[in-house]
């Protein structure tokens, strides 16, 4: 999948334009990223982005994550989703890589660790399920 194409993926998710997701592919290699904007603070005082800005991040870069490695005619769907939230995130970019743990002809489990800094360092880490019915392998 070209980079062109994940951009057209991520159009039918309007969440991922309003939290402002691109993606960036260096070779073979998709990396996620969150641009930051002032909208998806949470807490001014601090100042941190909201949770949900990033668990939606977080949900946006494990179906690109997946629509980028298999063969899918339909965006996969999150059947179950678990998030920890590691850190607060800094008003500024937050990156994410997506990484397939296994890949079943209807199910997918992925992981997906989100970083801003430092990648030995996540802010928040997403373990999920999707349906993904339509898998070619």
């Amino acid at each position: 999948m070209t980079g062109a194409e994940i951009v057209r993926v991520l159009g039918k998710l309007p969440y991922a334009s309003f939290i402002n997701v691109e993606p960036i592919l260096m070779d073979e290699e998709l990396t996620m990223v969150m641009r930051y904007q002032e909208k998806n603070i949470g807490n001014p005082f601090l100042p941190a982005l909201h949770g949900g800005a990033i668990g939606g991040f977080l949900e946006v870069s494990a179906i690109a994550g997946l629509m980028f490695s298999g063969d899918y005619t339909k965006v996969p769907k999150p059947i179950g989703l678990n998030i920890g939230y590691l850190r607060r995130g800094k008003p500024q970019d937050c990156f994410a890589r997506t990484n397939i743990v296994r890949q079943g002809s209807r199910i997918a489990n992925v992981r997906v660790e989100a970083w801003q800094d430092d990648m030995d360092n996540p802010v928040a880490v997403l373990m999920g399920n999707f349906l993904t019915a339509d898998y070619k392998g």
